[in-house]
């Protein structure tokens, strides 16, 4: 899939990047940047765009492992899950080969008694 140029303007500062997601979606991203940089340097005066592209890149490093943390945890669980379920349809078959063969047990006691 060929890249798509797209012009961004972030803080005030216009970029051309290449990529070969929509342009919409790239545009949301910058978007939000933009967003988040300026209420970061509205909150913090002294911040420089430098200053407030690092803190807002650290907020989303840290957004970023805890989402993976959490997703890596949930894998774990589901796969927990699963092999709980896998041992359950075991011992259910089991139970039913059981109570299969218990009925055929009655059946000839019931069959050898008259």
């Amino acid at each position: 899939m060929p890249a798509n140029k797209i012009k961004l303007e972030i803080c005030g500062s216009s970029y051309v990047i290449a990529t070969t997601d929509t342009e919409e979606y790239v545009e949301s991203l910058a978007e939000k940047l933009d967003a988040d940089m300026t209420q970061m340097m509205a909150n913090t005066p002294s911040a420089s765009v430098a200053t407030a592209a690092i803190i807002t890149a650290l907020g989303y490093l840290d957004e970023l492992k805890k989402s993976t943390s959490g997703a890596d945890n949930m894998r774990a669980q589901i796969k927990d899950y699963l092999e709980d379920a896998a041992k359950a349809k075991l011992a259910a078959e089991e139970a039913r080969r059981e109570v299969e063969r218990l009925r055929r047990e009655i059946g000839y006691l019931k069959e050898n008694k008259q």
